[in-house]
């Protein structure tokens, strides 16, 4: 397997773009298509790296920009990178820090050279550049980096949208001039906002380098879903088939079964253990919330078709009741739940895909799932990046 070609397609569906492959990296291969759960600030919360190998977890992501902040890049290094200051022995995805770059938009400024950031943490003054947001990367000793980019409002207006498409692309030829360990794989991410011009754009350009993935970011960031459908259809179909697709920030299991119908490989968000924190659980017909007073009673477990810890264990009523009180044990129990629901459907998904009948499977999938209101979504999007003024929206 060729560095620049990483991923091995194994089988395609004949009615659909969706694809099954095996991701190969230097910790290990990730069956695809994949979720990968975020560990933000190295841990996935309240879980711990054992957890994650029981529910089945291939890879995880980490941030560089908050690593980088708390507890250091140089501290994480002395106990052998990441991998061993989290004790976790698969692969490791990190972001580059370019998402902070949007959602940490009142703290910072961007100029041509990069970043310059106050922290959220204590205030204190940073920088950020395409060659250190690949160098922190490097001594952090992720398997997949990612380049440094400019994610931006949905709404900026065509003018700004190519201007951060343009330097984003600058940035990348940087990162890629700069990247040295060769069992690294280094993604670049295509931009564009909801212009498909400019996605097309993007992801000409950058294909036309040496990358050995393509990730799709600025979607999903608070724009109407029939704009991300339409914009992911159409640029997905610029990415080379030989290469891992990515789509950046997407995690409702709705929204990966029609990604993965359009040919994506990969994706993350910090989505299933935000809202387990907040009570709400995936279950194969839509989310619920475990704070109702109709589970006050209930001895059902929470959903008879999953295998996880939680749902073998207890019953709906004592997890309502650790909900109300507000007990620590509430917000594991159901992250231990949503993530192995995750992994469980990538592999159905996957399945799917092997045995032939994913066409059928989306068609079942979608008819059963009731997604979230749009409108509710999207002001709960808002909501998570306006929290404290921008200062924690990239946290997960």
């Amino acid at each position: 397997m060729s560095a620049n070609r990483p991923i091995d397609i194994t089988s395609r569906c004949v009615s659909t773009k969706a694809r099954a492959g095996v991701l190969r990296t230097s910790h290990g291969d990730v069956t695809t298509p994949t979720f990968m759960p975020v560990g933000t600030q190295g841990t996935v919360k309240s879980l711990t790296p054992c957890d994650l190998r029981e529910i089945g977890a291939g890879i995880v992501l980490g941030n560089t920009y908050h690593l980088y902040l708390r507890p250091g890049i140089s501290t994480v290094g002395r106990f052998g990178g990441l991998h061993g200051f989290m004790a976790w022995d698969g692969p490791i995805l990190t972001d580059s820090g370019g998402y902070q770059v949007f959602s940490l938009a009142a703290l910072r400024r961007i100029g041509e050279e990069g970043v310059s950031f106050c922290s959220h943490v204590d205030g204190s003054e940073h920088f950020l550049t395409p060659e250190l947001a690949v160098d922190y990367q490097e001594r952090l000793g992720s398997d997949i980096a990612m380049v440094l980019d400019v994610c931006h409002p949905h709404d900026l207006g065509l003018a700004g949208t190519r201007e951060a498409m343009e330097r984003t692309h600058r940035w990348a030829e940087r990162c890629l001039n700069s990247h040295r360990r060769q069992e690294q794989l280094l993604f670049a991410i295509v931009q564009g906002g909801t212009s498909v011009e400019l996605r097309l754009e993007s992801a000409r350009f950058l294909t036309s380098l040496p990358f050995p993935g393509y990730a799709i970011g600025g979607l999903s960031v608070g724009e109407p879903k029939a704009t991300t459908w339409a914009v992911l259809e159409r640029t997905i179909d610029e990415l080379p088939a030989d290469r891992p697709r990515y789509f950046m920030g997407v995690g409702a299991p709705d929204d990966i079964v029609r990604s993965v119908a359009m040919g994506v490989d990969m994706f993350d968000s910090v989505l299933p253990t935000r809202v387990a924190r907040h009570g709400a659980v995936f279950t194969p017909t839509g989310r619920v919330n475990l704070r109702n007073s109709i589970y006050r009673e209930s001895d059902e477990s929470l959903d008879a078709t999953c295998d996880c810890y939680t749902c073998h264990t207890f019953p709906v009523a004592y997890l309502h009741h650790l909900f109300k009180c507000e007990e620590l044990l509430a917000y594991r129990l159901a992250t231990l739940h949503n993530l192995r629901f995750m992994v469980s459907h990538m592999h159905n998904i996957r399945q799917a895909i092997v045995e032939g009948r994913f066409a059928e499977f989306k068609e079942k999938f979608l008819s059963t799932y009731k997604p979230s209101d749009e409108q509710v979504r999207l002001e709960q999007k808002r909501k998570w990046f306006d929290a404290a003024g921008g200062r924690k929206a990239g946290v997960g």
